[in-house]
């Protein structure tokens, strides 16, 4: 299991389209942190598993005293107890220096990076609280975290008003030396027929796009091509990978509360989505009945051919758009029906190439491994950094919001 905790409630930017807009606060306290350790412990009671660790917020990096004493404190338990930690942050960069890139190389924490792409793009929505943009802070910490660690991942929103930059904004990013870009649509946002019109013409080129990069060996991840391809291969395994929530990843709040997932800490510890508090355990009972309403067959989605490869499971994404976990919004059954039947265009031209890096990276589950040693052959500094992390270009990153 993996726990994102929410370290702090504060932010140093005002991005617009944010579901947790920021609020003061002082943050999880150091013994609040030991407490959620020990609560790890006591879930994760198989001592061959490794405990994931997701710094979030808010901004984490205004914590960033509090990562180094969980660091510090998993360290103590490693060697007392033998229980190994991961770790993971993800963050908006302004405050991303030297000293935290150190120390993220130094402890193995992955660093995920919000970034909207392009100059227009980013800008657009991604603000100070004095309402300048961002992206001219933004870009050099950006470029400085692919120099020290190029597997990192990159996380783009994408908007009504920015979806005419995606393809430009892709490019930009892999242009860089991305490896991973993690899409995300703001399904909250007022989607107009001819905005996802403009959508869907975007992800045709991009679709292009990813196939010609395949056809020229390149190594990249583009989310949410990625995982839809792993679908239609999967098959009837495919709901394997649904949402499980509250499962496989809890959210604790900077008071210690537990919640299934991201978007639910702000509903607060009285509401019907708080699981518990770290210091008396998670209640399965709430658990299970916010698992099987997550996962009631809903009414829209009974006659679809493409229901099994739909994320119409996922109570997170349901919540942030309808405000229940029964309903999936129409924006996210039209993205899903267009991401699809590009995915599988994209798999059935590369299968039908048999595409080397498509078939390895889709079909040879030792591909991370030979990967990692073609770049280590190579003297490929990203090679170092995968080496170093422990992660490698075909690993599913945890994205945090």
């Amino acid at each position: 299991m993996h726990f994102t905790l929410h370290l702090t409630k504060a932010c140093n930017c005002r991005c617009s389209y944010c579901y947790a807009p920021p609020r003061a606060d002082e943050g999880m306290t150091e013994e609040t942190a030991r407490q959620v350790l020990e609560f790890t412990l006591r879930v994760n009671q198989d001592n061959s598993d490794s405990i994931g660790l997701v710094f979030f917020g808010g901004e984490p990096l205004l914590k960033r005293d509090l990562i180094r004493f969980i660091v510090a404190e998993t360290q103590r338990i490693y060697r007392e107890k033998k229980r190994h930690f991961h770790y993971k942050i993800t963050t908006n960069g302004l405050l991303l220096d030297e000293d935290f890139l150190e120390f993220s190389l130094r402890h193995n924490i992955l660093v995920g990076f919000s970034l909207d792409g392009i100059r227009q793009s980013h800008d657009r929505h991604r603000k100070l609280p004095d309402g300048r943009p961002t992206f001219d802070r933004a870009y050099p910490k950006f470029r400085r975290l692919l120099d020290a660690r190029p597997y990192s991942s990159v996380f783009a929103t994408v908007n009504p008003d920015t979806v005419e930059y995606l393809v430009d904004s892709v490019r930009f990013l892999i242009g860089e030396g991305c490896r991973y870009v993690i899409l995300s649509l703001n399904y909250e946002a007022a989607w107009t027929e001819e905005d996802l019109a403009e959508l869907e013409r975007q992800y045709g080129r991009l679709a292009e796009l990813y196939i010609e990069w395949s056809r020229e060996d390149r190594k990249f991840y583009i989310s949410p091509f990625e995982m839809k391809l792993a679908s239609h291969i999967a098959g009837e395994h495919a709901v394997k990978d649904h949402c499980e929530l509250g499962v496989r990843q809890v959210s604790i709040d900077p008071e210690g509360y537990i919640f299934p997932c991201v978007q639910f800490p702000a509903t607060g510890p009285q509401s019907r989505f708080c699981l518990g508090h770290v210091r008396t355990g998670i209640d399965e009972t709430v658990r299970q009945r916010l698992r099987d309403e997550s996962h009631a067959e809903k009414q829209v989605c009974r006659k679809c051919a493409l229901s099994r490869r739909c994320h119409n499971t996922c109570g997170c994404l349901n919540w942030q758009t309808t405000r229940t976990l029964t309903q999936v919004s129409p924006v996210h059954c039209r993205h899903e029906q267009m991401l699809i039947a590009l995915a599988d265009r994209i798999g059935a031209t590369l299968y039908a190439e048999r595409s080397p890096i498509f078939l390895h990276k889709h079909y040879n589950t030792a591909y991370p491994i030979l990967s990692l040693l073609e770049d280590q052959m190579r003297g490929s500094p990203a090679a170092e950094e995968s080496a170093t992390t422990g992660n490698s270009e075909n690993e599913r990153p945890i994205a945090g919001g």
